[in-house]
């Protein structure tokens, strides 16, 4: 806020900002003095001004990351993976580098190294975490840096999507390896995942009196993206649910992790360790499209908001499109 007070035969000007030092200036003229201190309120408005240095000395990167694990990270649907990636991150010595001193050449030297140990996709999880909590940091909690460190860092480019689908014979190798008592529940969960192309944690979530088999339909509130959705059932669909005993709250009342070590095993047994769980919701996704849906309606089961992201999970057999080619012909 600017204060304007009369001092002899000058004006006085004094701009207070936080995190910002105080900025003064005298004129002559009472209207020379109003228009420097609306320039530099717009200039502090914007950002332009320069940090007071002692806010950014006395704080490291490491007390940013900190905060953000305490007030915001919690708040997330991934806040176990993020926080996992921030502790990792605070064992690094960018976390004791001061505010101060801080520049974006400290996150391009880390990105390098990272780069060594592990995949560009991963990198790129993790700076998507760190620039979000610079952002955080200099909107919402009134840190006087400058600009987002990490916002000019070039990323490594997106990982390739994956093209996996069940062969035609991968599905019965699978069957056949459920010998195990755990197939009780992994044999609905998987022929469901099939069917849906619903990720794990929306199956765990499933309970029964979101599911509604006469009108055909599963209402999902727990979702990745937090925008809750009501799918559509296939009739085998349906015959698996209705199959199902029904003792407990929940679909499966089982953990992710047990699911995970499960599906580790049965993998193996099969002889597809290169085939993950995931891997079934591209293979329900591709049949949604092979059936004929359309762009929409497949987003309507898939829960996917942006079509770029949806063609990832699409991998057409070209022998299916020629059969549609042969009966649009005929």
């Amino acid at each position: 806020m600017a204060t304007i007070r009369k001092r002899g035969t000058k004006w006085q000007v004094q701009v207070r900002r936080k995190g910002s030092p105080p900025l003064s200036r005298s004129f002559l003229h009472k209207a020379d003095a109003q228009a420097w201190a609306r320039q530099i309120e717009l200039q502090a408005d914007r950002g332009d001004l320069v940090p007071k240095a002692s806010v950014l000395t006395q704080s490291t990167v490491g007390d940013l990351i900190r905060r953000y694990l305490d007030e915001v990270v919690p708040r997330k649907r991934s806040a176990k993976n993020e926080a996992a990636v921030l502790r990792a991150f605070l064992r690094h010595n960018l976390a004791q580098v001061s505010l101060a001193k801080l520049t974006s050449a400290h996150f391009t030297a880390y990105r390098d190294e990272r780069l060594s140990v592990v995949k560009g996709a991963t990198v790129r999880r993790e700076f998507v975490i760190l620039r979000h909590c610079f952002e955080i940091a200099k909107g919402e909690w009134s840190i006087p840096l400058r600009d987002n460190p990490l916002k000019s860092i070039k990323l490594p480019p997106d990982s390739k999507a994956r093209d996996r689908r069940l062969q035609e014979d991968e599905g019965e190798e699978l069957l056949k390896a459920m010998t195990t008592p755990s197939a009780s529940y992994l044999r609905p969960l998987i022929a469901l995942a099939i069917e849906t192309g619903m990720r794990r944690g929306e199956l765990l979530s499933i309970r029964w009196k979101d599911v509604d088999l006469s009108a055909s339909t599963i209402r999902i509130l727990k979702t990745k993206n937090g925008h809750p959705r009501t799918i559509p059932l296939t009739p085998k669909a349906v015959e698996i649910l209705a199959s199902l005993n029904r003792k407990d709250e929940r679909v499966f009342p089982l953990t992710p992790n047990a699911v995970r070590l499960a599906w580790g095993r049965l993998r193996k047994r099969a002889g597809l360790e290169d085939l993950r769980l995931h891997d079934l919701r591209h293979e329900a996704v591709s049949r949604f499209f092979e059936y004929g849906l359309t762009v929409p309606e497949v987003a309507l089961i898939s829960g996917h908001r942006d079509p770029r992201m949806l063609s990832r999970y699409t991998h057409l057999r070209p022998e299916k499109v020629a059969e549609k080619l042969a009966r649009a012909v005929i």
